[in-house]
């Protein structure tokens, strides 16, 4: 935090501030109530950089995976994965699949990530209880019926693919399930290898979007709520062709509209971007977006507006950044097993702010900065104590806490 800015990928709950409103209302109106009835929402998230779109978008996860949502968190780059190019942002989606895990377990694991990790996962928990209570072939004849069950989805590809990927485990069938692997996750494996097992569809730009509501059809059927999409575009899109905007505004359009027509259920889509600057223009294109992503998210206020502007969340700058100031000290405390000063610490935070928000931001948010420029001060504040201990009037009594203590 202190070095760049970034928020970590665990532990960014411990200095949240201003979401809650927001986040509450997300959870009531759609996560616990429209997406699990089988609806669809789209929010557009806006932020210049540091302003806490990231943060945003793991904290959306985290309620997720609390209801037994999937999710998958993909950073939009203009050479990897641009949403002009809809192949691309489903190759990623399936690539960053995450079903719900613990923090604790992530960390010891890993990430158990994509739709391998949920392909076996979903094997394995269908069909480990069947063992016990079958004959080995009442078990075959079982994972044959369980098998067959599967789908229909939008396509019969993807529906086979799903049943083979499935058949391959049980089978312990390697290359097969690599074969199929590989087009699920939308490379190009040879083509009559495919065929036998009746998969004649390819990943283009026609069948993208197909393809990302198969897959969101097949994780519902399988017993999650949906999928919850967060797509964070960390970079703003250079020399982008007017061919490229033009495909990019009309892919945006076709998801949105997608999810207000409810064809993909159970489904909530987030795509966090600088700003809206995309969608300046005087074409038809142009038009029907902007009427698309007019109206304002405002918590319980409005739950149904589209565009959330992170800029917004909160009262005022000062309250926003003293919370987070005094957050980010507890837990400064908690890593160096130290107490600061309680008067000295919020003198020094409300240094921070008055330095911070007199500056000139740029591009760069004035909450990124004062989250570099306060843990720059906590290590300053610490020297400063662990200095007035040897030297002042009480030298020699330890200021600090001892980790074990803390731990």
């Amino acid at each position: 935090m202190g070095s760049t800015g970034q928020p970590p990928i665990f532990g960014y709950q411990l200095f949240s501030a201003g979401l809650d409103p927001w986040l509450k209302t997300l959870e009531e109106e759609y996560l616990k109530d429209y997406i699990r009835s089988g609806g669809s929402a789209f929010k557009l998230v806006t932020g210049t950089y540091g302003e806490g779109k990231t943060h945003f978008l793991y904290s959306v996860r985290g309620l997720a995976w609390m209801h037994n949502y999937i999710s998958s968190y993909i950073e939009l780059k203009p050479d990897e994965t641009p949403l002009h190019n809809l192949e691309s942002v489903y190759r990623s989606i399936v690539a960053n699949l995450l079903y719900p895990q613990s923090a604790a377990s992530l960390l010891e694991s890993g990430y158990d990530r994509g739709i391998e990790a949920v392909l076996k996962i979903w094997y394995y928990s269908r069909s480990t209880h069947l063992r016990p209570n079958l004959t080995r072939k009442e078990y075959t004849k079982t994972i044959h019926e369980l098998t067959a069950a599967i789908g229909p989805f939008e396509s019969s590809s993807y529906t086979n693919a799903l049943r083979h990927a499935f058949l391959a485990l049980h089978d312990k069938d390697d290359q097969k399930f690599n074969l199929i692997l590989q087009w699920l996750k939308g490379e190009t494996p040879p083509t009559p290898d495919l065929q036998q097992y009746h998969i004649h569809e390819k990943l283009d730009s026609k069948t993208g979007f197909k393809f990302i509501r198969c897959l969101i059809q097949w994780l519902r059927e399988i017993g999650y709520v949906g999928l919850v999409i967060l797509m964070d575009e960390a970079e703003k899109t250079p020399g982008m062709t007017a061919k490229e905007r033009e495909k990019l505004l009309n892919n945006l359009r076709a998801v949105i509209d997608a999810c207000s027509k409810g064809e993909i259920k159970g489904s909530m889509i987030f795509y966090a971007v600088p700003d809206v600057s995309f969608l300046e223009g005087r074409t038809n294109v142009y038009e029907a977006l902007n009427q698309r992503l007019s109206t304002i998210f405002e918590g319980a206020k409005n739950p149904t507006g589209v565009r959330i502007n992170l800029e917004q969340l909160w009262g005022t700058r000062e309250e926003l950044l003293t919370t987070i100031g005094q957050k980010l000290a507890g837990i400064y405390e908690k890593a160096y097993g130290i107490r600061f000063d309680p008067d000295l610490l919020d003198d020094r935070i409300q240094s921070v702010i008055t330095k911070v928000l007199g500056e000139k931001f740029g591009e760069v948010s004035y909450k990124r900065l004062f989250v570099q420029e306060i843990i720059k001060n906590f290590h300053e504040l610490k020297s400063e104590q662990r200095n007035e201990a040897r030297t002042g009037p009480h030298a020699g009594l330890n200021t600090e806490v001892s980790r074990t203590t803390e731990m």
